[in-house]
């Protein structure tokens, strides 16, 4: 068994700094905790550095090799959730938001006798009746995923 090292692990978390080059702040260079590959822990110490040390907000993101607007996303989310808002997010919709009870209630009573899906014209029954523009494919999923259940 392989045992992964902490830059696969970054990368699979979404947290590994792609320019840790960039991180010019001392204690960074120096071998020990401070992990310039770590972006979460970059992120943090950009904030604190700005914060505790009085570093203005522009030479504080230079200094860790990040741009002023990342500086200024980092801190909302920092000031919203704490440490965890410097975690990596998947972005976009969490889940098929569209597709509520009623849409995939009107789906499956509109499936060919046979259970075959004509997806094209499932999501323009969903549009003529529910006033909801749903992608074809969309419908394909969840019909998959109901199946699975």
């Amino acid at each position: 068994m392989t045992k992964e090292s902490k830059p696969d692990r970054l990368r699979q978390m979404g947290a590994l700094n792609p320019k840790p080059e960039g991180v010019r702040a001392p204690w960074f260079r120096e071998a020990g905790f401070f992990d310039p590959l770590d972006l979460v822990q970059v992120k943090y110490e950009m904030l604190r550095h700005a914060r505790k040390d009085g570093t203005n907000k522009a030479d504080a993101a230079a200094l860790f090799g990040l741009s002023r607007q990342t500086y200024y996303q980092a801190e909302a989310a920092f000031e919203r959730d704490g440490m965890s808002g410097l975690l990596p997010r998947t972005r976009g919709p969490k889940s098929a938001h569209k597709l509520t009870g009623e849409v995939m209630r009107l789906v499956e009573e509109h499936l060919d006798a046979n259970g075959q899906l004509q997806a094209r014209s499932l999501a323009d029954l969903v549009h003529a009746r529910l006033g909801i523009s749903v992608h074809p494919r969309s419908i394909e999923r969840a019909v998959a995923r109901k199946k699975k259940r």
